[in-house]
């Protein structure tokens, strides 16, 4: 018999079950993976690591079960501190284990706090609980982290387009022992031109400091509402090269199990999110290919789950597969380009919003872009600062980097809003330009509102204190003096809306995505 089929004796896992709940006086729930084995006892949840070998880990021996516990600790106490508490030897016996006392170590877990049933971000998306606001101090806390991860360092083969292509090859050969061939045959063909298009820009993005030691497995059973905001757990501990990764191929993974469970508006709204914080728009470049692949990864992990009890907190099995052959056979023509019109208050970025969460167009605010050219957070003031970011030269150079990002997105193949107030014709004139240049359809949403109505926006705005943008009252008022209105060629362009009155946005999606260049 080869190991990796042997069974697991299960004789330690029961024991200790039935220990803890004697300790508990109360019910001891086991949740089973294809490599742990968890114990929700009372406040506390025990993860023990399967004495197994697979293809991807070895937890034989005592020894490298204890490291793993080790390296779970620690890796895990960088985005879940206060869910992560210790490692605990287990002594006694087999037949009659302990959590700590006297005596040698037979086996390790790790101690953790136990969150509330339900909590799951997959339970909580299976019930429609979850929204876009929630969502984004997610996507802020993982830009936030990307930002600071470890580098890889140049001489590693993390990432490397070689090492890119053979885990795509072992995902595809455990496939095809499940599914045969010929279904995995038109993948394997998508594979092999992405391999071609993406060496040059898989080579840049390491050179650049994009692959970081990550999280590694960030989909929706991996992150929990912990004290009232998600948070991210359960990383790949136990094999350096799947959490030294692109940090796209870490976001991929989220935007891809969102979108398996039928919510591709918050996959949207996760990367915008995430892009408005960190910047990364080079990385959609990579995105869809790490995004067929992670759900080749799941579908792999499908097989391999046990029948019953697998954790997950997910209501049904997902068509992975399926959602890779779909994703890898989307056609182009997305691509296309928008930008906003109107003074500040009138509605241009609540919007754009929307569209990007009906679209999954990828979105540039001039005022983020903007602080990030003087190393400000979106949310920071810049009075005080050295230089006056709203000087016409920061200006230019907003409107220059604003017109980069958009054609990097663009040559990825996504739609594009570019959301600033663009008063002055000249501005408009040059993404117009970038339009022609790339022979895409090219669209204004030209926004507008009653004084009253600007008036009060500006003012909320400026009390809640959540939003990038700084106009006030005054900046409305000078923006009316030096704007330059639509030309009729311009009109001709234009998606003129009255932000006052309800909008369809299905429809308004629909109408832009349906214009041809």
């Amino acid at each position: 018999m080869n190991p990796q089929d042997a069974p697991v004796d299960r004789t330690l896992v029961e024991a200790l079950r039935e220990r803890l709940g004697q300790d508990a006086a109360a019910p001891v729930t086991l949740i089973e993976t294809p490599i742990s084995w968890v114990l929700l006892a009372g406040d506390l949840a025990y993860k023990l690591k399967k004495p197994v070998w697979l293809p991807f880990v070895d937890f034989r021996t005592l020894d490298a079960r204890h490291r793993d516990c080790l390296e779970e600790l620690r890796l895990n106490r960088r985005l879940a501190p206060a869910l992560y508490l210790d490692v605990a030897p287990v002594c006694g016996s087999p037949q009659a284990p302990r959590i700590g006392g006297d005596g040698r170590a037979i086996d390790y877990a790790v101690r953790m706090r136990r969150f509330g049933a339900g909590e799951l971000l997959g339970e909580r998306v299976a019930r429609g609980e979850v929204r876009a606001p929630e969502l984004a101090g997610l996507a802020r806390r993982m830009a936030d982290f990307h930002a600071t991860a470890p580098r890889a360092e140049s001489g590693s083969d993390f990432a490397t387009p070689q090492r890119l292509q053979r885990t795509v090859q072992a995902l595809l050969e455990q496939l095809e022992r499940a599914l045969g061939r010929e279904r995995l045959g038109p993948l394997r063909t998508w594979f092999g031109s992405q391999a071609l298009a993406l060496q040059e820009t898989w080579l840049a993005r390491r050179a650049e400091g994009w692959v970081r030691e990550c999280h590694g497995d960030l989909h929706l059973a991996n992150a929990v509402r912990l004290d009232g905001e998600l948070t991210a757990f359960d990383c790949v501990e136990f094999d350096p090269a799947l959490r030294w990764i692109d940090v796209m191929s870490d976001i991929a993974f989220l935007t891809m199990d969102l979108k398996a469970h039928g919510r591709a508006d918050l996959a949207a709204a996760f990367l915008d999110d995430y892009l408005q914080c960190g910047g990364d728009y080079a990385g959609l470049a990579v995105l869809r290919f790490y995004e067929v692949q992670r759900a080749l990864v799941r579908a792999v992990v499908a097989c391999l789950q046990p029948p019953s009890g697998a954790g997950g907190g997910l209501a049904a099995p997902r068509d992975y597969l399926g959602l890779a052959e779909r994703l890898a056979g989307a056609k182009g023509g997305a691509a296309r380009l928008m930008i906003t019109h109107g003074l500040s208050g009138s509605g241009k970025s609540t919007l754009a919003r929307r569209l990007v969460e009906e679209t999954g167009a990828i979105r540039l605010r001039s005022d983020v872009e903007r602080k990030r050219l003087f190393g400000l957070q979106a949310l920071q003031r810049s009075a005080g600062q050295a230089s006056d970011i709203y000087a016409p030269d920061a200006t230019r150079r907003t409107f220059e980097r604003l017109r980069e990002g958009a054609a990097l997105a663009l040559g990825a193949g996504f739609p594009v809003i570019v959301d600033g107030a663009f008063l002055r014709a000249q501005e408009r004139e040059r993404f117009h330009a970038l339009a022609l240049e790339l022979a895409l359809p090219f669209t204004i949403l030209s926004c507008r509102a009653d004084a009253e109505q600007l008036q009060r926006r500006v003012h909320e705005r400026e009390a809640a204190g959540n939003d990038a943008s700084e106009a006030d009252a005054e900046v409305v008022r000078r923006q009316r003096e030096f704007q330059e209105p639509l030309s009729p060629r311009e009109r001709r362009l234009s998606f003129e809306i009255d932000t006052g009155q309800p909008v369809d946005f299905a429809a308004l999606a629909g109408r832009w995505l349906a214009l041809r260049d």
